[in-house]
């Protein structure tokens, strides 16, 4: 039986990025994406939109390398996988959170006017476990393109 765990957002930053470091020195950041739907309403029932917010974690060089690009209401595109956490709170309670654990990281646009990306070297691996240490590298697009991506004109 085959599986497929894949997670895949376009939307702007609530927030910016929080990184942290691990007591062994692992790099990791955790923001938020939110998401917008609009559906138009039926037999005279008004429009609707709905905001989504999703919880991503990104680990090591990835991280390092786009946090510095990323600002609070900027667009990005997201790829990952979904992983849920369990724990208990402090009043007892057993607590649920779903996170994607990205893989591959485009930053679409920053205040400063400038966009790139974020690929690991080993794309195709599926995996940013912390464990994992192999090198990775970053795109940016040419310093002389004037081109910038209109969020609202992607088709989806």
């Amino acid at each position: 039986m085959l599986n497929l765990n894949r997670a895949q957002v376009l939307g702007n930053l609530t927030k910016d990025p929080d990184m942290r470091f691990t007591p062994n020195g692992q790099a990791v950041a955790n923001f938020s994406v939110a998401t917008n739907r609009k559906w138009k309403g039926r037999d005279g029932a008004p429009d609707g939109e709905a905001t989504e917010y999703h919880d991503i974690v990104v680990w090591g060089k990835q991280a390092e390398a786009v946090v510095p690009m990323m600002k609070k209401g900027g667009p990005v595109l997201v790829e990952g996988r979904l992983q849920t956490r369990n724990w208990e709170g402090q009043d007892g309670v057993k607590r649920y959170k779903t996170e994607i654990i990205a893989d591959n990281i485009i930053v679409l646009g920053s205040r400063s006017g400038g966009s790139g990306n974020y690929t690991p070297k080993s794309e195709g691996s599926g995996t940013t476990d912390p464990s994992d240490q192999s090198e990775a590298k970053t795109n940016t697009p040419d310093k002389n393109s004037d081109e910038e991506i209109d969020i609202e004109e992607i088709p989806f």
